[in-house]
Formats: structure tokens, sequence, C-alpha cells
């Protein structure tokens, strides 16, 4: 079994977790949670990413519950966090946790160095001391305990609004820490607005991040039949908050890829990542290109936009024959397709 460079940083710290009720929470990129089920009392993993989540609930030894905020009835005694690449879901999740579980709780903390992971013991600070007890492959592990518990946690009060001007669209866009462009507007995001051509039937946003083009193809577009998803339940969460506050309806959807939708869809529309955590990931974006054929209604479009240094043009002409590029700048592209 292959496991991450700061699970296997965890393997060695093992004794922590006898017989203790271990909620793993962070950036979860492997299974190692099923390693834990070997020392610990119980095990439960809870993380905002959909296809994440899938893959743990096929093992019945680990509760795995899937969400933007923890709202599961669970019995937890030390927190396992894997940080995250922005020191602001770091914040959230673990004062989630600990104002769940309260005083008492103890907490250990793994990450890559580069991850920023050496600002855990200051992000603790408020609620109890933490101390580095490992290092060991580009990662520090700490451990700690929670003495003061943070005040109740109100998902509200995690919402960063910032207000977009963009295709002739005013709205103020809603988003909470770890979603793309979280407080701030993406300019690839705006070239595509700004290329796209009027829109008519059933449109998917995949990749919504906030919602930001979501929000603004339907409020360009209010007959169309709008779908919004992402594997980030963060990510949906702020896109459902960005609808209501500026008094628009779709459809949310959290989804690996295509994996929770149906289609057909007249358009796909999509400024896809291509980041997970800290590294460069193309598996999503190549599969969403690649199955694009099979959600498509007859003459239906695909219209991305793209760093320009990505190879996207041919995966696009293997999967769907041709290619257009609408428009450019120095840094983006915006791709077209039609089946």
């Amino acid at each position: 079994m292959s496991y991450t460079a700061a699970s296997q940083v965890v393997a060695r710290q093992l004794e922590f977790f006898e017989n203790r009720k271990v909620l793993v929470i962070g950036e979860l990129a492997d299974s190692f949670a099923l390693e834990l089920t070997q020392v610990a009392s119980t095990v439960a993993v809870f993380t905002t990413h959909y296809g994440y989540s899938r893959q743990m609930q096929r093992h019945s030894q680990i509760e795995t519950c899937f969400g933007a905020e923890l709202t599961a009835d669970l019995e937890c005694d030390m927190i396992l966090m894997y940080w995250p690449k922005a020191k602001a879901e770091a914040e959230y999740l673990l004062t989630m946790a600990l104002a769940k579980f309260g005083p008492g709780t103890e907490v250990c903390i793994v990450g890559e160095n580069r991850s920023g992971v050496r600002s855990a013991e200051k992000l603790l600070q408020p609620f109890g001391s933490l101390t580095k007890y490992d290092s060991a492959r580009r990662c520090s592990f700490y451990w700690g305990r929670c003495e003061q518990a943070p005040p109740q946690f109100d998902l509200r009060d995690w919402f960063r609004s910032y207000d977009v001007n963009v295709a002739g669209t005013a709205l103020t866009i809603r988003s909470l820490p770890g979603v793309f462009s979280h407080g701030e507007f993406d300019k690839g995001s705006e070239l595509l607005l700004n290329t796209l051509p009027p829109l008519q039937g059933k449109v998917l946003d995949f990749g919504c991040g906030a919602g930001v083009i979501g929000a603004v193809m339907k409020t360009r577009n209010p007959g169309i039949d709008l779908e919004l998803c992402d594997v980030s339940a963060l990510a949906i969460e702020s896109a459902r908050e960005t609808f209501r506050v500026n008094q628009l309806e779709a459809t949310f959807t959290p989804t690996d890829v295509y994996a929770a939708l149906s289609g057909p869809y007249d358009y796909l529309i999509s400024n896809p990542p291509f980041h997970a955590g800290l590294k460069t990931f193309y598996t999503a974006t190549e599969t969403f290109i690649a199955e694009a054929p099979n959600y498509l209604a007859p003459n239906g479009q695909m219209i991305i936009v793209a760093n320009s240094f990505l190879r996207y043009p041919p995966l696009i002409e293997a999967s769907l024959g041709h290619c257009d590029t609408l428009a450019g700048t120095n840094k983006f592209n915006i791709y077209a397709a039609k089946k």
C-alpha cells in the first residue's frame, strides 16, 4: 500500500492513537485511516471531497462523513488533521472540530513543510498548546490538547463576500475557505464569461467553485436549466450561498467528474481545475473532456477556459473531433467544440 509522505510520518507515531476515538480531517489523499483502525478504538473521517468520501465509504470499519460542515453525532477524543494547502481552510476545519468536541480533545496535525504546517502551533494557540514531535520526509508532526473550546461554530461566519462586475453583470459572490478564487475573481473566468455566446437549454457549470460563472450565466440567460457541480462540498455550499444572495435559482450537485451527473447537457461550461492540494493534477479535466460526448446532447457544445500552456486542444480533438479557439490572452485560451 502506497501512502503519502504525511501518512508515512503519522505511521511512525501510532502510539498517539492507541485506544483513541479518532476523527481524521483535512487534506486526505490515501487510505491510511484504515491503518489507524488497527490501533484506535474507533476511526471516523470527515471530508469535504466527494471523490474521497466515495472511496472511503466502501470500508465499513470507518464512519465517513461528507459535507461542508460536520453534523454527524460522533464520539471523538483525538483529532488528526492533515494540513490543507490553505491556512484559512485549516483554521476553518480545526475550529469546527474543536467547537464540536471541546476541551480535553487531543489534536495531532501533520503536513508537508511547504504547505505552511509550521503555522499550526500559532493556529492552535487560542485553544491550547501544540508541540512538534517528529519531522521526516519534509513533513512535520505535532501533538497538542484543546484546553479552551472555540465559540459555537456557525458556518455563516466563515463566508467571505466580494463584488464582481463582469460581462455587464454585477453580482455579490460568497465563498468559504478552501474554495477556488476565495475572496477574489479569477481572470480566466472573466475571459470565459466575456466570450460565451447566448445560452439555452440545459447547461452544466463544471467545477463551479463559488458559483461566479454559473451566476453570471444565469443572470444573462435566465431561461436556462442550470446545474452547478463540484467535487468540493465547500464549493457547493459557497455556490448555493452566492445564488441565494443574488436571488438566482439552479441545481447544485456534489460529484467526482460525471459520477453523480446524468445529462444530457446542451452546454458544458468550465474553468476546469488543474490543481489538487499542492500538486498539479489533470486527471479530472482529462476525464471531463474524454467523456464529454456521453453527456452532451446532439449538437451540444463544450466551452472551457485553460491556461495557455496546458495542452488541451489535442484532448478535445480526440474526444469531439475538432477544437476551436474562441479567444485568448498571453495567459488564457477559450476552447470550444461541438458534438
